[in-house]
This record gives C-alpha cells, sequence and structure tokens, in this order.
C-alpha cells in the first residue's frame, strides 16, 4: 500500500468519522431483511459485504486488526486485511458489522454494526486469547474501582463517587453460566443488573456515558470487544480495565509468544496507545446506544453515534436514505 505521508495524512481526521459512518449505516441497512429471520450467517454476510465495499471507496490506509476472525470463517474484513484507497492515514481498524447477530436472527435489542480506529500500530492485537475479563464505568470510576477488587467493594466505592445509593446501582453483565456468581454477588449488595443476551460493546459504551441507566459494566466477555470498547471509552473520558482470560493453557502459551502479559491489567491506554481514536456504530435494532434501522414508507432512518477522542465530542447521527436504493 501507498501511505501517503505529508502532515496532513499522518493522523486520522475528523473528516474519516463521517466516511466511516456510511460504511456502518450500509451495515446495518443491509441485515434489515434479516432481523427475526433466525439466519444470523445471512444478516452477518450481507454486512460483511456491505461494510467491505463501502470502506474500499475511504481515502485512508486501514489495517484490519480486529476483524471477522477464524471463529466467522470469514472472506472478507479478515485479521490483517488492509481496506481503503490507500491514500490518506495510515489507521489500525476494528471492525463488526454486526456486534450481535444471533441478537439480529432472533429480532432482539441492541445489535449494532461498529468500527473503530486510531493511528497505525496503536491498537493491541489480542487475537491469540479470545476471553478477557473487563470493567468499565463512567469518569466517575477512575481512580475508585479497580478491576481486582470484588465486586462487591467496586460498586459501593462508585456508588459513593457518583453520590447515589447502591440500591440505585445499574451493573450490565453478560447473561451467560459463567457469570452466575457475579450476579449473585452484585445482586447481593442491593444493586441492580441488567443482563445481556450479547452485545457487551453497546453495554460498555452506555457504562461510560452520562446520563445513560448503567452504571457499570463487568464480566468476561471477548477480547476484540475489550480493545474496540477502549477506542470508545478514550472519546468519553470513562474507564475500562481488562485482564486476559485464557481458557486452556495452549491458548495461554500462543498469548505469551505473541507478547501478550497475564494476571496484568490492561487500561485504555494499553488497549489503544493513541489519543487520536474514533468509535462509530449504527444500530441494527433499537437498544440504549442507538435506535435501530427504520423503514417508513419510501425512506430508510438510521441512528449513529460517531465518538472521537482527541476532540472529546460525541455525535448523533440521523440519516434517511432512499429505500429503493437499498432494499429494492
Amino acid at each position: 500500500m501507498n501511505t501517503e505521508t505529508g502532515t496532513l495524512f499522518l493522523h486520522p481526521d475528523r473528516n474519516l468519522a463521517l466516511e466511516l459512518v456510511r460504511a456502518t449505516e450500509a451495515a446495518a441497512i443491509r441485515a434489515v431483511p434479516f432481523i427475526g429471520k433466525g439466519d444470523k450467517l445471512g444478516a452477518d454476510g450481507a454486512a460483511v459485504d456491505a461494510m467491505r465495499k463501502f470502506l474500499g471507496t475511504v481515502d485512508f490506509d486501514g489495517l484490519v486488526v480486529i476483524g471477522e476472525g477464524e471463529k466467522d470463517n470469514a472472506p472478507m474484513l479478515f485479521n490483517g486485511e488492509y481496506v481503503g484507497t490507500g491514500r490518506g492515514p495510515a489507521c489500525d481498524i476494528a471492525v463488526d458489522p454486526i456486534d450481535g447477530t444471533s441478537l439480529t436472527a432472533a429480532g432482539r435489542q441492541n445489535a449494532i454494526s461498529m468500527i473503530a480506529v486510531s493511528d497505525r500500530g496503536t491498537m493491541l492485537d489480542a487475537s491469540t486469547v479470545f476471553y478477557m475479563e473487563k470493567i468499565v464505568t463512567g469518569g466517575e470510576g477512575i481512580g475508585v474501582v479497580d478491576i481486582r477488587q470484588p465486586i462487591a467493594e467496586n460498586i459501593r466505592a462508585l456508588a459513593k463517587a457518583k453520590g447515589k445509593p447502591v440500591d440505585e446501582v445499574v451493573v450490565a453483565v453478560l447473561d451467560r453460566p459463567r457469570h452466575e456468581k457475579l450476579i449473585e454477588d452484585i445482586r447481593a449488595t442491593g444493586a441492580g443488573t441488567r443482563l445481556m443476551l450479547d452485545g457487551d460493546v453497546a453495554g460498555g459504551i452506555n457504562a461510560a456515558l452520562y446520563g445513560t441507566r448503567i452504571d457499570m459494566c463487568v464480566g468476561i466477555g471477548g477480547s476484540p470487544e475489550g480493545v474496540a470498547t477502549a477506542c470508545a471509552i478514550k472519546a468519553v473520558g470513562g474507564l475500562i480495565q481488562t485482564i486476559l482470560y485464557p481458557k486452556t493453557d495452549l491458548e495461554k502459551q500462543k498469548g505469551l509468544d505473541a507478547g501478550l502479559k497475564f494476571d496484568h491489567v490492561y487500561d485504555a491506554n494499553e488497549l489503544v496507545r493513541s489519543d487520536n481514536t474514533f468509535f462509530v456504530a449504527t444500530g441494527v435494532t433499537d437498544g440504549g446506544l442507538v435506535n435501530g434501522v427504520r423503514r417508513l414508507g419510501p425512506i430508510i432512518r438510521t441512528e449513529s453515534i460517531v465518538l472521537r477522542s482527541h476532540s472529546g465530542t460525541i455525535r448523533r447521527v440521523s440519516a434517511d436514505h432512499l429505500a429503493e436504493n437499498w432494499l429494492g
């Protein structure tokens, strides 16, 4: 790839996010015919194809650090693939054309299409270890909560920092058998839970955003999602801490061979070593972060969120698209 190296092209610029949102909009719209139809592979395939086509028109030199991966048997947007025109800023990117394919297939809430971007060489490549423990809060949690502390201590400390009673704290957790004890411990404090069927990227961002109902997001989830979430957290001034969670000795050894650290707390600045990150997401189905795609007669309406760490801005983008150009 021939990457521009002039002054204007050293870092992702403000216009890049508005180009990237076209790709997440396209992926979300293409997934619409599959919502509630039970075909998560069909939904994912349509979204991947649409996102890849739009990314190919963007003036940047994007390297997919976190892509569809081996688990998806992906022919496009795989780890190590270059996307974009090759002209413009050199970037690391994390993509998930649908974060929540099962949610989409079932017609459930909180499925999104997302892209995270940072300067080239700054995203942690944790692809050898699929899971990590995570804790995410808003800025009130900085210097207050610690992933190494018991969850009860973290909940009480965050409640005090936010000036609210513990019984008003809401903690988002993926609804998995591995979290049964964690959920019991959260509820034992008097705090409430928001159990997520999938989509802990949206859950983490909601925990960090001001004015949402979620105060904290915790539990074991995907490492790729953790790195992507960190791009967003850096834009909103929140806290994210993670610890890699290998399931087997072989997986741990692969991580060690790749230079990853275990029994180590990765914070936002280690997950993404850049102060210029973007996070773009478009709703596929309705959720707490963004509304899903809606068909309004001849119009398809999308809602997206665009976060940028360098400026500390959060933008919401509502767009109307002529349905005949997309769904026939």
